[in-house]
């Protein structure tokens, strides 16, 4: 039997026939122990518990704070931050960033990334293997035995470069995908807020038309039971009243929802008030400089960003795997004694032989991850392109008919009034009288609806360019 004991250990200074360099008495050698174990326990980590809240949501709005110099976009680090006097566009996109629950957690998985990316700096711990055999009988001229030694992984020393390169790669691209899903909020935020807008707008005008249609409904159903009308002539004003009742009440339920998602947005409780203030987002860039932000998409936009730190993870875990094909080395030192009492010292290695697997199958896989990554960006940015393309297209046409819109529901709205002051003085028939009506609630209707295309055209093409710099034509009107 044998006794290893290596040169770096303490537990080796206890031996007499130890050269005299190596000896020290055994007193200090296990002192030298209990100051090791000592410091080991002192940077050891700690249990603490973390209670699970109830997410009861912000029910004050107005009590809300933002730091606004920590915002993704230049244009809401300059914004003034105050719900006192209601939320605009600006606001809601500013509160969507800090306080979406779905932002939290994605920022929770970046602290997750980020501890790995230190995990994967971490040198491996050096093994330490201890053997004692003890003489079932005592035997003259044989001693007890026991070995001692410390070993090291090489090849995960070797490959911690390429760990360390994927790893730091890994956070670089959530942190990325948390950027760009922020963006994405502040456009989700914009839409919600211009949607919300837009079916309170609609709701006020179609409460409006069913308190117009209230008296025609009325005098409808008193000529049908007069008998002065036919249920076949009275049925255009029948319809008409039921029909604003019925889009009111669909109306409203589309609102309420959009209310909900809203709320859900920002992190708010389900009784929170919405005071919303101003003009829906709106910008209009020219050719010019949607080809100045095309020509620098890569470098600025988020997702690009991140797909290319993704792929820049993935080389590095090709490299790692390449170097992982050469044989896994482990080196270690020992000391040892055997039952005769011969003291011996020397060195162990170990590899393994790279005669069938050589990491091939691995080595494939990480090429051809690399491959479809490489893919992917490149699909990405095309059909960015692609899409901003269109966007631009759509543009003139979208505010062309916006235009278009606006000034047909202007000319009805003015022949609304004058027919419903031509009806109440007698001088024009009911029938025409909703005809017009209904010609004017259309208009006004497609002139909402005109203007929320060219706002989501708006917030698209903003969003895809990944440039704030583009001035909106229309900004959000600022609060007093």
């Amino acid at each position: 039997m044998s006794e290893t004991v290596s040169g770096d250990l303490p537990v080796g200074l206890l031996r007499k026939d130890l050269p005299r360099y190596l000896r020290l008495p055994r007193r200090c050698g296990w002192r030298l122990v209990a100051v090791a174990c000592a410091v080991w326990l002192t940077g050891c980590a700690t249990y603490s518990p973390m209670p699970l809240g109830e997410g009861p949501g912000a029910k004050d709005v107005t009590q809300l704070s933002v730091d606004t110099s920590t915002m993704p976009l230049p244009a809401l680090r300059t914004h003034r931050f105050d719900l006192s006097h209601g939320m605009d566009a600006t606001d809601v996109a500013i509160l969507a960033v800090a306080n979406n629950p779905d932002l939290k957690v994605m920022r929770d998985q970046l602290g997750v990334a980020r501890a790995q990316s230190f995990a994967a700096g971490l040198l491996p711990d050096p093994q330490i293997s201890i053997n004692q055999e003890y003489l079932t009988h005592p035997v003259p001229g044989y001693v007890t035995s026991y070995a001692y030694g410390i070993s090291e992984d090489i090849t995960s020393l070797l490959l911690r470069s390429t760990r360390k390169a994927a790893a730091n790669a890994q956070a670089d691209q959530v942190n990325l995908d948390l950027l760009w899903t922020e963006w994405q909020t502040i456009a989700q935020a914009r839409l919600l807020f211009n949607q919300v807008v837009s079916l309170r707008d609609q709701q006020q005008r179609l409460a409006a038309e069913q308190a117009a249609l209230l008296p025609v409904d009325g005098y409808v159903r008193k000529a049908l039971q007069d008998g002065n009308l036919t249920y076949d002539a009275a049925s255009a004003g029948l319809n008409a009243y039921a029909d604003a009742s019925k889009r009111l009440s669909d109306g409203t339920v589309q609102l309420l929802q959009a209310e909900h998602d809203l709320r859900l947005l920002l992190g708010l409780a389900p009784e929170a008030p919405l005071d919303l203030v101003g003009e829906s987002f709106q910008a209009s860039p020219t050719p010019d400089q949607v080809e100045v932000a095309l020509a620098s998409l890569p470098q600025r936009r988020p997702d690009l960003l991140a797909l290319q730190a993704g792929y820049k993870a993935q080389e590095a875990t090709l490299r790692g795997a390449i170097r992982a094909q050469f044989p896994a080395l482990t080196f270690g030192v020992d000391r040892q004694k055997d039952n005769s009492g011969v003291p011996s010292h020397g060195i162990n290695i170990g590899f393994t032989l790279p005669l069938f697997d050589r990491n091939r199958g691995n080595i494939a896989i990480e090429k051809a991850t690399r491959q479809q990554l490489k893919d992917d960006y490149e699909n990405r940015v095309l059909t960015t392109r692609n899409d901003i393309r269109q966007l631009m297209l759509d543009q003139d046409t979208l505010a062309r008919q916006r235009e278009q819109s606006q000034t047909q529901s202007t000319r009805l709205d003015e022949a609304r009034r004058a027919a419903e002051s031509a009806w109440q003085k007698g001088l024009l028939d009911w029938p025409t009288y909703l005809a017009i009506r209904a010609n004017a609630l259309s208009a006004d209707m497609d002139a909402i609806t005109a203007r929320d295309q060219q706002s989501q055209q708006a917030i698209a093409l903003e969003t895809l360019l990944g440039s704030t710099d583009l001035q909106p034509s229309s900004a959000s009107t600022s609060k007093p």
